[in-house]
């Protein structure tokens, strides 16, 4: 969430960053400073009737002590008290009504983010590997692994509905080495704490990490009377493992990493990559977390994807990194990075991981704070990114590393975790 006293101050900056991210909230700011002026107003107002509450009640027992009449003075103050009352209910829905406004603003793109409309005026920042070429028309993930025995769409169907899948035998043998293989190096190399979270997240957890209240038609909520839904990512409940804390500065930053499934409808994406793993409703994920000091996040924000890029480089995946632009960024967002890995089989590069920094966005909602010895607390910025999808990855080994005999070589940094199995060929 925007800092509402900031907002109040940068309110035509607002307009234009709201404006830059194509979105149309001119009737919401407009409606946020008229409440955030009506609140001010009222403040001292309540604030100046308590005062004068509390002196006439000092007046009234001294009268009483003195025997003197206190009629006018008990009915001015209930007068007063119901005037009181009137204001306090006024306030709450004008605080009500500006909570719900400012839990809807995106947040505010750093200035080094790119002004754009779409993904096609994203900015590459760099590029690692080349494509390999093949003496054959390669297949895409969605020939190669019902080929393969390994992936099935049709049962996946079947089970649950469209956009599920099942992996089979060695197709599940590699998602389990790929998951493994990530934990491993983020938590031995790159100094990550490993957590299991619950799978499933309370609406507290998810306004805090602004899924909620803008995009519930995302989530997959449990039915009957439970406030949980399946967890979009491993992002909410680890951003929510500090929720209303404050952190002794000394300790940050706190990285964490966590395997999790991921639920998500997929909502007004349908028709889009409805063919393969690309796009499913049921995917693995390994998530990486970070709660920084305020002026170190952006220096997390390159280390953090620079340990996303680990794993790419040592599957040996050629991968591009992009920097979202304004328009293509998501909701919570103040920068963000993306990393496309090469599909042969698309011939293309897609999105296998999205490191954002949120700033204090995030914070501010979960009420995350800091503070230094001494110090008063401040909000902690936090950071999180994809280290990597795990269904993209393993569309990624599949479609890269296929063999003209329609076999797949497992990468050597997976081995270990295949039980040194060295391919996958056709049954």
């Amino acid at each position: 969430m925007i800092d509402p006293a900031w907002l109040r101050d940068n309110l035509d900056g607002v307009r234009a960053a709201v404006h830059n991210r194509g979105e149309n909230l001119e009737t919401a700011l407009d409606t946020i400073a008229e409440l955030d002026g009506r609140r001010r107003r009222l403040l001292p107002q309540i604030e100046g009737l308590k005062r004068e509450q509390n002196v006439v009640a000092e007046e009234v027992g001294r009268a009483r002590r003195q025997g003197l009449e206190t009629g006018a003075l008990q009915e001015a103050t209930r007068t007063r008290a119901q005037t009181i009352r009137q204001l306090d209910a006024e306030l709450q829905e004008v605080e009500t009504g500006l909570q719900r406004r400012l839990l809807v603003l995106p947040n505010v793109p750093h200035s080094s983010v790119p002004v754009g409309k779409t993904a096609d005026d994203n900015m590459e920042v760099h590029r690692v590997g080349t494509p390999p070429s093949f003496p054959f028309t390669p297949k895409a993930h969605w020939d190669l692994g019902p080929a393969l025995g390994i992936i099935d769409f049709e049962r996946g169907t079947k089970i649950a509905a469209a956009r599920f899948s099942v992996l089979i035998g060695a197709g599940a043998r590699l998602a389990r080495a790929l998951t493994n293989f990530m934990l491993h190096l983020h938590t031995t190399e790159h100094g990550y704490t490993e957590v299991e979270p619950p799978f499933m997240a309370n609406t507290a957890s998810l306004t805090g990490t602004g899924n909620l209240p803008k995009f519930e038609a995302d989530l997959f909520k449990i039915a009957g009377d439970w406030d949980l839904y399946l967890v979009p990512t491993a992002e909410v409940p680890l951003t929510n493992m500090h929720r209303g804390e404050i952190l002794d500065a000394r300790q940050l930053p706190i990285r964490y990493t966590a395997y999790t499934p991921c639920f998500r409808s997929e909502a007004g994406s349908y028709g889009t990559d409805v063919r393969g793993l690309i796009r499913q409703h049921q995917f693995d994920k390994v998530e990486l977390m970070a709660f920084t000091l305020p002026g170190e996040s952006y220096t997390e924000l390159e280390r953090l994807t620079g340990n996303a890029e680990e794993v790419l480089r040592r599957l040996k995946l050629p991968f591009r990194r992009m920097l979202l632009c304004t328009g293509d960024m998501g909701f919570a967002s103040a920068k963000t990075y993306d990393l496309e890995v090469w599909l042969p089989g698309q011939n293309t590069y897609r999105e296998i991981s999205s490191c954002s920094n949120t700033e204090a966005f995030q914070a501010r909602r979960a009420a995350i704070k800091c503070r230094a010895q001494g110090g008063k607390p401040e909000f902690v910025h936090t950071l999180n990114g994809s280290g990597l999808a795990v269904g993209r990855t393993l569309i990624a080994v599949l479609e890269n590393y296929q063999q003209a005999d329609g076999s797949v070589v497992i990468p050597e940094a997976l081995r270990p975790y295949m039980g040194g199995q060295e391919r996958i060929a056709p049954a």
